[in-house]
């Protein structure tokens, strides 16, 4: 009971140390490839320092949903990234750890924020929180066809259940999972303001979305927004590794041998991520705020695509 416990607040507490180390090594690797030294890839943990020591200041309208709104946004991000498998399966909470659920609780983080820029009632504000939720109209649709097309071929929406028999002879080759696949990276695109949808590093106003909801912030509101964002980038890469990429998985009661060549599978997994993130991003340039829908719609019809295949393949 006590090693359980101690393997899962393990496994919440990395989550939370290598969020800021992902973000600052996409940024180091843009740097490079863009021909300049960069930032240290520990500066994303020097600002979350920094703004933590700063004095908050609110605006003199901005209502009490405006200032619980950063923890509730931190609280279901690193909730959602905790339940997602990284260097081990069958934790204590994994029961817990379902693609529903984390669709959910991503929900429900956009839901609060979206509000939150709306609250100043700022002209950036609702730019932002209207593209945010024109977003998130496609990408959820999108998300949950990924989640029936994976729990029609796994059998289930446990993360744990899917990794298992992603790693088992069982599953071939099958045309719905290459579907899911580039449906949930366009998501992931999508949800983490990432180019070309958006430019985490640009505060131009006409094509601003994420940056518009939180300009009002600051302090230690805006580290946990800031973190919050670190955290959603390493759910969604957590979540195409756990799925795709099911391999160096610890298993329950293993040796700590093995819990550690997991842990070093894992933090493979986010630098070769992180690599091709930066890469992808400096090849190519950001899409018009009008042709976003189309670039998000195709996510929600490569989903349902896949989910009509195996219906199709099954006679149903």
């Amino acid at each position: 009971m006590i090693r359980d416990l101690a393997l899962q607040f393990g496994q919440m507490l990395i989550v939370l140390m290598l969020a800021p180390l992902l973000t600052g090594f996409v940024r180091k690797v843009k740097a490079r490839l863009q021909q300049r030294r960069g930032a240290s890839v520990l500066q994303p943990y020097r600002d979350l320092w920094k703004l933590l020591r700063k004095d908050v200041v609110l605006a003199d309208n901005a209502s009490w949903l405006f200032r619980v709104s950063p923890y509730l946004i931190f609280a279901a991000t690193w909730t959602a990234a905790s339940l997602v498998p990284t260097f081990a399966t069958g934790l204590m909470f994994s029961i817990s750890a379902d693609l529903i659920a984390i669709v959910a609780l991503l929900g429900s983080a956009r839901f609060v924020l979206a509000l939150a820029g709306l609250d100043v009632g700022t002209s950036f504000g609702g730019i932002g929180s209207s593209r945010e939720v024109m977003i998130a109209s496609l990408a959820e649709p999108a998300l949950i066809m990924v989640a029936f097309t994976l729990g029609l071929i796994a059998g289930s929406t446990q993360l744990s259940v899917i990794a298992a028999f992603m790693t088992s002879g069982d599953v071939g080759l099958r045309v719905s999972l290459g579907l899911a696949l580039a449906a949930l990276i366009i998501v992931a695109i999508a949800e983490n303001a990432r180019v070309p949808v958006d430019n985490p590093a640009t505060h131009l106003e006409l094509t601003m979305v994420h940056e518009a909801m939180v300009l009002e912030y600051s302090g230690r509101h805006l580290a946990m927004i800031e973190l919050a964002s670190s955290l959603k980038l390493l759910l969604y890469v957590s979540l195409i590794g756990c799925i795709f990429l099911p391999w160096g998985f610890a298993a329950a009661g293993a040796s700590p041998q093995t819990f550690l060549v997991g842990l070093f599978a894992y933090g493979a997994k986010l630098a070769a991520a992180g690599f091709l993130l930066a890469f992808f991003e400096t090849s190519i340039a950001k899409m018009r705020v009008f042709r976003l829908a189309d670039f998000v719609g195709g996510a929600l019809m490569l989903g349902l695509l896949g989910t009509l295949l195996l219906f199709v393949s099954r006679g149903m």
